[in-house]
């Protein structure tokens, strides 16, 4: 026996769509202020209404109460349905279109009524408030109906009180008055209304547009995944608005750029201050994987333009690879020295085993001094002159290098580097670029140079490096501190023009410089002050007692032999 499958639940609710969300919710307030204004507006109408009618009564009784013959009338003559009196009334209720205009004397005897059997009875709503010499407005029940009333009361020439007069007017014709307003009312609600639909269906379908018709759930998603993206992704990310602030920063972006919250809503400029890396997010400098430098980063930028006028770039840390690139490149330079000295070897080699067969042994021998005299010399002259072993090691290395490129480098007579540097690999990196800028600067030239001056004063630290080369022009000598500037082909591994920028870079960490000049002559000086770039010395220490007896009993004793 097969089971009659659950029916299906209707479930109402609010549609998914932002498009249709943003649409009814719009159309329910401009419904809800159309009948709210409808409202708002039919209630004073009623009650300007009333008193409009009241205030005609008033005046028509007003104007009744004037003619001076109707109170001499009222003392005069009888009340009677065919008197003066009431002929008078009848005309002013019928030119007036009034309900009803009652003269009556100070005892509340009616004189006039349209309804003639009432003329000379008592009135049935109490008069006193007129007779008192008040003048009132009123809606009213009577003999008539519900009336809107005026009552005015009746003098005779010597200002005396004789009567009253009462005029009202039908409450029924008000009432039609509102209610024939009512579907022009409606009319004007209607044309708002379908004016405020059809403004809401084009912001809905605005709307619809930019939020690429997805639900509020899909949108929650999206920003869900956004932040997510944003802050687990290794590249930086810098949002700007239309205006160039910066509007949002991941946390990649956060540490490769050194900044933290305080700079969104923010320039670039004023972020980070002046340099290429503010160039590069502001979009003065165009391209696509730009190189800069942030401090001790070399980042990779790229700047997309979006389309509400705005801009994202994103941040690659290059620094490691751009490391790897400097060691690829020393790698190369140092394959090429070791095939050199490799053929300089062979030749050596064959030339003593010629000198060994000819028997020729003390030639061999002052040979094998002099090229081995020729090696030490050159690591003594480095070593006696800079005690640091980093740079020492460095220098003896390059000098090896330029003498297989034909280059003679030469560490200046006055130079003098004692073992108490801050930052070793820092004030390596400095001479390492500028030794290699040299090196390509005076490669090929005839009787090419290289000379490092490295000095002290007091702590500071003053390098110069000089070279034989053609020199660099007075309008290029801050150029060619600007990240990305170059005059040679980069390689395929990595970019131009972040050495000497890192050089300033460096030193300027320090409360240092670098500026560029020529030197005597000709070529290029490179000179770099690096103030407190050594520790201060420490103090010698005292032998104890003992120890300062037994160093001079063998003093004497080696004086003795």
């Amino acid at each position: 026996m097969s089971r009659t499958p659950p029916a299906r639940r209707l479930r109402l609710g609010l549609p998914r769509r932002v498009f249709s969300q943003v649409l009814l919710m719009q159309l329910a307030i401009a419904a809800g202020v159309a009948v709210l204004a409808t409202g708002l507006f039919l209630a004073p109408l009623s009650n300007q209404l009333d008193d409009q009618a009241m205030r005609r009564a008033l005046a028509i009784a007003q104007t009744t109460a004037a003619e001076s013959q109707i109170a001499e009338q009222v003392t005069d003559t009888p009340p009677l349905p065919t008197g003066p009196v009431q002929r008078e009334a009848e005309r002013i209720r019928r030119a007036t279109g009034a309900e009803y205009v009652v003269v009556m004397d100070w005892r509340g005897v009616r004189w006039s009524h349209p309804t003639r059997s009432e003329v000379g009875r008592i009135v049935s709503t109490d008069p006193g408030q007129a007779l008192a010499g008040k003048e009132i407005m009123q809606i009213d029940s009577g003999t008539l109906g519900r009336t809107a009333r005026g009552k005015v009361p009746l003098y005779d020439s010597e200002h005396e009180i004789v009567g009253a007069v009462s005029v009202g007017i039908a409450y029924d014709s008000v009432r039609a008055r509102l209610i024939h307003a009512i579907p022009g009312l409606f009319a004007y609600a209607g044309g708002a209304l379908a004016v405020g639909a059809l403004a809401a269906w084009l912001i809905s379908r605005r709307v619809q547009r930019q939020t690429r018709d997805l639900a509020f759930s899909d949108i929650s998603a999206l920003l869900s995944e956004r932040e997510a993206m944003l802050h687990g992704i290794r590249e930086g990310v810098v949002a700007l608005d239309r205006t160039g602030r910066i509007r949002l920063l991941n946390d990649e972006a956060r540490r490769l750029l050194s900044i933290g919250d305080e700079a969104v809503g923010r320039p670039p400029d004023e972020a980070l201050g002046d340099g290429r890396t503010a160039d590069v997010l502001a979009g003065r400098v165009t391209g696509t994987d730009l190189i800069t430098v942030r401090g001790q980063r070399v980042l990779v930028a790229n700047r997309m333009p979006t389309d509400d006028g705005g801009a994202v770039a994103t941040l690659r840390d290059r620094t490691e690879l751009e490391q790897l690139g400097r060691e690829l490149d020393s790698t190369h330079g140092l394959i090429d020295a070791l095939r050199a000295q490799d053929h300089e070897h062979a030749n050596r080699m064959h030339t003593l085993l010629g000198l060994l067969e000819l028997e020729m042994y003390d030639d061999a021998v002052e040979f094998v001094g002099e090229v081995v005299g020729d090696h030490r010399a050159t690591a003594e002259q480095v070593t006696e002159k800079i005690e640091d072993p980093l740079l020492a090691a460095l220098l003896v290395g390059k000098a090896t290098v330029a003498a297989e490129r034909g280059v003679a480098l030469w560490v200046s007579d006055r130079t003098r580097l004692p073992d108490r540097l801050v930052d070793p690999s820092g004030l390596v990196t400095i001479v390492g670029n500028l030794v290699d800028n040299a090196l390509d600067a005076v490669a090929g030239a005839p009787h090419a140079r290289v000379e490092v001056e490295l000095r002290t004063e007091g702590r500071t630290a003053v390098l110069r490096v000089r070279d034989t080369g053609p020199g660099i022009p007075v309008e290029q000598r801050e150029l060619v501190f600007t990240e990305g500037w170059s005059t040679k082909e980069p390689p395929a591994h990595r970019g131009r023009g972040l050495g000497l920028s890192l050089v300033r870079k460096l030193a300027e960490r320090q409360g240092g410089s670098a500026a560029v000049a020529e030197a005597d002559g000709g070529g290029a000086e490179f000179t770099v002050v690096l103030p407190e770039a050594l520790a201060e010395p420490q103090p010698a220490l005292t032998a104890p007692p003992a120890q300062q007896t037994a160093t001079a009993t063998a003093t004497a004793t080696e004086e003795e032999s």
